[in-house]
């Protein structure tokens, strides 16, 4: 089973996040990106769901508690084919793009984790 992406951001956050991962592993189609620009919450939460479709699906949200988040939880509260990752960052897109033949489960506490290993202080 191979599970879709879908990056859901503010403005072109979610454009520039899937084209910055398609660039880096040059693996392209793999990642949907939906923004809120000019939607109503109603819009965004159908937008999420169009991107989702009937595939399993992990959604990478920019901000916990962000417009993006909600959308996206009102959107997937009854469905059960996704599962929502908030505060997406590049690494763990690039790593998804290369490990998306796993359960949602997994995939979800694999981006958590890699996600959360990139962040690091100088």
């Amino acid at each position: 089973m191979s599970i879709r992406g879908v990056v859901v951001g503010h403005g072109e956050l979610a454009q520039a996040m899937v084209h910055a991962a398609e660039e880096i592993t040059g693996v392209r189609g793999r990642l949907t990106p939906v923004s809120n620009t000019d939607c109503s919450r109603q819009d965004l939460e159908a937008r999420v769901r169009a991107a989702v479709g009937d595939e399993p699906a992990i959604v990478f949200v920019d901000l916990p508690g962000g417009s993006c988040f909600f959308a996206a939880m009102r959107g997937l509260a009854q469905l059960s084919n996704a599962r929502v990752v908030a505060g997406v960052n590049l690494t763990m897109l690039v790593d998804f793009v290369f490990h998306r033949d796993t359960s949602l489960e997994e995939a979800a506490a694999r981006a958590r984790e890699v996600g959360g290993r990139a962040i690091a202080g100088a």
